[in-house]
């Protein structure tokens, strides 16, 4: 069933036009006003969330973004943000039960793999965290982020031929990157 709301309509476009604008401010105070309304509405209060984590207030985005995912439709995305916003917060555990309820929604999600992987490793979780990073350069082979973590967790787990292989592959497409794991681990690829 489509659902079409007068009221929430103009809120949504109201909310939308002043961020074309740039007021982010207003933008939020409309979206407030929105949740207010509909409080239940999962584009408000995901969108409000959006914003509130955008001005720098974290606690405020993480409690919206709780609130959207209690609603029906929640959506992979939105559970990757909640995740980001609680490693940020320092919430390790909060954010690797977030990454991973992401993932059950789209295991694709190469993002929440990359994610997951570092808080895996700040948790000291390191076997764990491999396989976050490997499933993340799989779905993103050019990416060098999760390579150069991948690299540095295998020199944790004092391997360094494995970090060594892939030092080597990063000089094929992101020779920066190759070069600061070879100056911080002291491992010279040929």
């Amino acid at each position: 069933m489509i659902r079409f709301d007068f009221r929430w309509s103009i809120l949504k476009w109201r909310a939308i036009g002043f961020l074309l604008l740039g007021l982010r401010s207003r933008a939020a105070a409309t979206f407030s006003e929105m949740v207010e309304s509909y409080p239940n509405d999962i584009y408000g209060l995901s969108s409000l969330a959006h914003l509130q984590a955008e001005m720098g207030d974290k606690a405020a985005a993480i409690r919206l973004y709780q609130k959207a995912l209690a609603q029906p439709k929640a959506t992979a995305a939105m559970w990757f943000n909640l995740a980001f916003l609680q490693e940020e917060s320092k919430d390790l555990l909060g954010a690797e039960a977030s990454f991973r309820k992401a993932l059950e929604l789209s295991d694709s999600l190469d993002r929440a793999w990359y994610g997951l992987g570092l808080v895996l490793i700040q948790l000291g979780r390191l076997d764990e965290a491999v396989d976050c990073l490997k499933r993340n350069t799989k779905l993103q082979p050019m990416s060098p982020y999760a390579w150069y973590q991948l690299a540095r967790v295998h020199i944790d787990r004092h391997e360094p031929d494995e970090a060594l292989k892939i030092i080597r592959h990063l000089k094929g497409f992101e020779p920066k990157f190759a070069a600061q794991l070879e100056r911080e681990t002291g491992l010279k690829a040929s």
